[in-house]
Order: structure tokens, then C-alpha cells, then sequence
């Protein structure tokens, strides 16, 4: 018994002192001490957990220590081609105007609390599922309904997100037990497969009825349409790519919405000057107090609309992470070597609060950083904001849609009123 015990013993310590040497190891090879250790088994999800609270300022941090060791490089559909974008901004204005704006003005006339982040997600998962499937699935609708979908997609992002903290084994273990987080992807699967299903019939129902959603000038300009009849694209790889257009546009446009909207409701002095740019077009329009919707031909050359636009997106960006796959050898501009089958994570929010790059106010909300000198026009070019990996000239799908919905609820006037913050509730109070 005794023995058996000190053998216990001793192979908890050698295994102790084995850990103890690898982390020293790891440590010493790394010119930056802040970087996290890829452990054997759990990859680097120790450290990733430890600085959950703060996890992308302890990028920022592991970043800055790096130096600024990068080089900018020149790096678009459907979504690009112009009947859709009217489209969407159609549908984009009949949102504002027919449901974000009846319900803002309801809580300001009782002085109503509300959480403008599921007010925001409700609004965008809207102007995205319509362009998507030319039917609109209500969840603005005055009873507000459930938002199962919209929680499954964050299952879907959360566990994608722990799948890169990983040891691939590890995952796929926990996949074939059907156990922990890939319990939870599985049924988030079924819930979104439900609502491509559900959509797809309220769809052709629409169009059995001759109601049809998605039309400009008398043609179809939904994005289903470009897929249906394709007899390559079969009905799960429809329901993939469908899925695609509504995560890649709800949750980068329905995180930069509350974020927008919470660095205007700090910083009363911007809004000032959006109100400002704004007042020409607003006097021309005879609505007798009443909440003003502009057209986005109106709000096109307002440029201090758009740098307010650029600084949220910088200060806050929607996809804050990026992660390339290395394809081939290849040396990085920096002097960096990549191996093929190797992963690049790159830290957008870090690079967006870089003093080396924006100077000493990085952490400001300053949209003159993105004007000229005299502040009539915009000093920036996409070229400006590209990372290496991404492929020339290639922008986000969902940029001109993000644009659109982002600056159609900018592009609103309300009477003067008092916004009053609290914990995760806006309170719009009349005057």
C-alpha cells in the first residue's frame, strides 16, 4: 500500500516537473512573454479562460509588446450587384420607418426602459432574413416573438470560436460522444435547418399568393432566387449558404449597431455635429416635429456621417478575429515564416486601438481622425484597412449592406430628447 503510493507520488511530481520544464521551454523561445503556451491536448485555452473578462484587450496587449511588425497590403456578386443593394436599402428604410421608429417613439412617451442590444438584434435579423428569403420573418413585430434562431446562431459562432482554442482531437472526441458544446452545436443545427425549412415555405407561399417580397421594378431580387434552380446546389448546401448570408450579416451588423449607438449616446458632442450635417435636409422636409427619415441619395455626401461610421467600426469592430489557414510555405512581409496547415489569428480590434498606428488618442471616439484638415472630405481608402491573406481588392460580402442598415438608423430625426444609459437599457426621455 505504501509503495503504491509513493509511486503515485512520484509520478505526479515527475509529471509536475515535466509541465513546469515545457512551460519554461515555451516560454524562453517566445520574444513575448505574453503570448499564450499551446499546451498538449487543451491548445491554448488555459489562457484564453484566464483573460475572458478582458480577452481582447489582452490582445491588444500581447500585440503591442510584438511591435508593430506588419505591412499594410492591397487586398467583391450578388450582394454588390445594384438592383440588390437598392433592394436592401429599401428594405433597410422600411424598417426604420415602419418599426424601429414607432417603437422608439412608444418608450419615449412612457419613459420606458428597454435593452437596445435585442432591439438592435430584433431590427437587423429582419433587414437580413428579408433581402435573404424576399419574406420577412416579423421579429420587430410589435408582439415580439421568440428568438430561437437567433440564440442558435450564437451557439454556432461560441462553439466555432472554442473549436480554435482546442486540440482538434479534442472537439471531435466530444462530437462523436455527443457531449458539452457539440451537444449544443447539434441542436443549434436543427433549429436553424427549422428555420431555412420555415422560411423557404412562407416563401412560396408568398408567391403562390402573388405577394411577393424581394421585388424591384417586377424582378425577383432575392438572394434564394440565385440558388434555387441551380441543379448544382443541392438542398443542403442551399440551407449552408443561406445560413451564411444570415450569420455573416446579422452578427457583424447587429454587434456594430448597439456599439454605434452606445459611443453616440457617450459622446453628445458628435451627435451634435451629425445633428448639424443633417439639419439642411431635415428643413426641407415639412413633418411637423415629427421623426424624419432621410433617403440614402440625401445622407450619400454627408461625410461626418460616414467618419462616425469608420471610428465605431474601428473602436469596435464586428469581427474582431481573423483566422487564415496557411496554404502553402510562404514568408509573411514582416519576416515571419508560415508552414502550410498552420493558422493565423489576427487581432482586427487590436490593430484599431494601436498607438504605433493611430497615434496617442487611439482610444478615442474622435471621427475627425477620418476627415481632412478642413473636414469636408473622407481620408480613407479600403487599401488602408485591408489585412494580408485576404485577397486583393476583395471587401466584406455583407460592406454595403452593413452601410446601408448602420446608416439607415443613424439616418433619422428625432425632436430633442434626453437618452439616459443604464447597465444594458437606453431610456429615451421627451423634453
Amino acid at each position: 500500500m505504501a509503495l503504491s503510493i509513493f509511486l503515485y507520488l512520484f509520478i505526479s511530481t515527475v509529471v509536475i516537473l515535466i509541465v513546469s520544464v515545457y512551460m519554461y521551454i515555451k516560454s524562453r523561445g517566445s520574444e513575448n512573454p505574453l503570448l499564450p503556451i499551446d499546451w498538449p491536448v487543451v491548445g491554448i485555452l488555459p489562457s484564453f479562460v484566464a483573460n475572458l473578462r478582458n480577452f481582447h484587450d489582452y490582445l491588444t496587449a500581447v500585440l503591442a509588446a510584438s511591435g508593430c511588425n506588419f505591412k499594410r497590403a492591397k487586398t467583391q456578386g450578388i450582394l454588390s450587384n445594384p438592383e440588390m443593394v437598392s433592394s436592401m436599402a429599401t428594405c433597410c428604410r422600411g424598417k426604420v420607418a415602419d418599426g424601429l421608429l414607432p417603437f422608439l417613439a412608444r418608450m419615449a412617451s412612457a419613459a420606458a426602459p428597454f435593452d437596445m442590444q435585442e432591439l438592435c438584434a430584433r431590427l437587423v435579423f429582419d433587414q437580413t432574413a428579408t433581402p435573404v428569403f424576399g419574406v420577412d420573418p416579423g421579429c420587430l413585430s410589435p408582439h415580439m416573438p421568440s428568438m430561437r434562431v437567433a440564440d442558435a446562431m450564437d451557439t454556432v459562432m461560441e462553439v466555432g470560436f472554442f473549436r480554435q482554442t482546442v486540440s482538434p482531437s479534442l472537439w471531435k472526441a466530444m462530437r462523436w460522444l455527443d457531449v458539452g458544446p457539440e451537444r449544443r452545436l447539434a441542436a443549434a443545427h436543427t433549429v436553424l435547418h427549422g428555420f431555412v425549412t420555415e422560411m423557404m415555405e412562407k416563401r412560396n407561399a408568398a408567391r403562390q399568393l402573388g405577394s411577393e417580397g424581394g421585388v424591384l421594378d417586377g424582378k425577383v431580387v432575392d438572394i434564394v432566387s440565385h440558388y434555387v434552380d441551380d441543379p448544382e446546389c443541392s438542398d443542403a448546401m442551399l440551407r449552408k449558404t443561406l445560413l451564411n448570408y444570415m450569420i455573416g450579416g446579422r452578427d457583424t451588423i447587429g454587434t456594430a449597431l448597439p456599439w454605434l449607438l452606445y459611443s453616440l449616446a457617450n459622446n453628445p458632442r458628435v451627435v451634435s455635429s451629425i445633428r448639424k450635417e443633417l439639419a439642411p435636409i431635415a428643413s426641407r422636409k415639412d413633418d411637423r416635429g415629427k421623426m424624419v427619415v432621410f433617403e440614402p441619395s440625401e445622407t450619400k455626401p454627408l461625410v461626418y456621417l460616414q467618419a462616425t461610421l469608420f471610428e465605431s467600426l474601428r473602436l469596435y469592430p464586428p469581427g474582431p478575429l481573423e483566422r487564415k489557414n496557411v496554404v502553402a510555405d510562404d514568408v509573411l512581409p514582416s519576416g515571419h515564416r508560415v508552414r502550410r496547415g498552420e493558422a493565423i489569428l489576427v487581432s482586427i480590434y487590436a490593430m484599431g486601438r494601436m498607438e504605433s498606428v493611430w497615434g496617442k488618442d487611439s482610444h478615442e471616439f474622435r471621427p475627425e481622425r477620418w476627415l481632412s484638415e478642413d473636414g469636408t472630405k473622407l481620408r480613407f481608402s479600403h487599401s488602408d484597412t485591408e489585412v494580408i491573406g485576404t485577397g486583393a481588392w476583395r471587401t466584406c460580402m455583407h460592406f454595403a449592406h452593413g452601410f446601408c442598415e448602420n446608416g439607415s438608423t443613424c439616418r433619422f430625426w428625432m425632436p430633442p430628447s434626453r437618452v439616459v444609459m443604464r447597465a444594458k437599457a437606453l431610456v429615451v426621455v421627451p423634453p
